[in-house]
């Protein structure tokens, strides 16, 4: 995500500060030190900074119990509405999803036990006495019960909406509990808007921000449920035109003007793939160098996909590379075609218009 700070790492994953956390920090402090000096200010700062070292430990709950499955996380963003732990994806079986999504309101459960237990706050005084009257132990623990209850609301994607799509999973599938847990979340996400405008405008950010989350993931499940059953070959461009590593760029230009192709797989002496060269690449190298230089000087390095690989791993593997077109092989390492992007969302608009549509394979 962009406009953020990385502020350290913890195992291996980044924890990154959105710049709207410093804001949302800088207005809080403002406003305190305008009400109550800078004694309020400072108060109002730790308590906050203490609350979002608990959501921090929350989305590792998340990030170390999906490491267990295999699943690695790179960065954790905190913003005002919360922490978004980035997962390169989620896991396959509904139990291991079940288990990474309630781990992280288990972690706030067990921050509330350690700090009732070492402070010996008396849980019948916090929920009898106002927040403000409390210690600022006894603020942290009701934040974390609030934490606990709020995430385990079934609004789909947050954590209650990825444990109900988990059980709906073992019953029904993936595909159709996801469209099921989705339209759930959607409504939540209408139900927090409207609180937002009656009470705190936050909730409207969360209910925006469920919404959106909800309707992506739906297109994800409708995408797996069909690309489960195909693979790179099935939706691929065959027989594309090619590049040699030492010809010159104007020969690209030339390519690129006489036929449909954007994406030019570029090959060696051997006929292997050496790189990829796409519209944009050439246009830069156009201005930068002109079109005399060797296209091997302004290609991108190639991940070659196999044919026979599941196009919905493919997809994914191209989203983690930020590529919108890939070089296809066949078993025995050759040429055989391109994915784009493009051909994968032309397919998923045959799919939305057809469901079921069957796809020839190339």
């Amino acid at each position: 995500m962009g406009w953020s700070l990385t502020i350290g790492r913890i195992a291996g994953t980044a924890v990154r500060l959105h710049f709207t956390f410093l804001v949302f920090l800088a207005w809080i402090a403002l406003a305190d030190y305008a009400a109550g000096g800078a004694a309020a200010a400072v108060d109002s700062l730790v308590f906050i900074i203490l609350v979002f070292v608990c959501v921090t430990l929350h989305e590792f709950g998340h990030i170390l119990t999906g490491r267990h499955y295999g699943i690695s996380t790179k960065e954790v963003i905190l913003s005002p509405i919360g922490g978004i732990a980035n997962m390169d994806r989620m896991p396959d079986k509904p139990v291991q999803e079940l288990l990474v999504a309630i781990a992280g309101p288990l972690v706030n459960v067990v921050i509330a036990f350690l700090l009732i237990a070492l402070s010996g706050t008396s849980v019948s005084n916090l929920a009898a006495t106002d927040f403000n009257a409390l210690t600022l132990v006894g603020q942290l623990i009701l934040v974390n019960v609030t934490l606990v209850l709020f995430n385990l609301v079934p609004a789909f994607p947050m954590d209650g909406g990825r444990v109900l799509r988990a059980l709906l999973a073992m019953r029904i599938g993936p595909a159709r509990a996801t469209a099921i847990a989705a339209r759930i979340g959607q409504g939540f996400a209408f139900v927090f808007v409207l609180l937002g405008l009656l009470y705190n405008p936050m909730l409207m950010l969360v209910g925006f921000f469920i919404f959106l989350a909800a309707a992506s993931e739906g297109r994800r499940a409708a995408f797996n449920g069909f690309a489960s059953k195909l693979t790179v070959g099935d939706a691929m461009e065959a027989l594309p035109v090619t590049l040699a590593g030492d010809a010159p760029l104007s020969r690209a230009i030339d390519m690129l003007l006489s036929s449909p192709q954007r994406d030019f797989p570029v090959v060696g002496d051997q006929g292997h793939v050496i790189g990829m060269l796409d519209r944009e690449a050439m246009l830069v190298g156009l201005r930068d160098h002109g079109s005399g230089i060797d296209v091997a000087q302004v290609m991108r390095p190639s991940r070659p996909l196999a044919q026979d690989m599941p196009l919905a791993d493919a997809f994914i593997a191209m989203q983690q590379l930020k590529t919108g077109a890939e070089a296809v092989t066949d078993a025995a390492g050759k040429l055989s075609g391109v994915l784009t992007l493009e051909n994968i969302t032309e397919m998923m608009m045959v799919e939305n218009a057809q469901p079921g549509f069957r796809f020839r394979r190339r």
